[in-house]
């Protein structure tokens, strides 16, 4: 079966930008979000597990 990369990597951003939790299990997508994270200077904790990853949003508190 044949899964879009840039499909999948701009479903799991865009879950991030609103606030939920996104997973990813390939190395390639973990790194790919990462960057993506990076250049949008968003605040987002990485749960690493043996499996993959977990990106979760920090809210910021006012």
């Amino acid at each position: 079966m044949y899964i879009n990369r840039r499909k999948l990597l701009n479903e799991k951003m865009s879950r991030i930008k609103n606030g939920y939790s996104a997973y990813a299990e390939s190395p390639d997508i973990v790194n790919a979000l990462k960057k993506e994270i990076q250049a949008l200077n968003l605040n987002v904790l990485e749960e690493v597990t043996d499996m993959g990853s977990w990106f979760i949003p920090v809210k910021v508190e006012s």
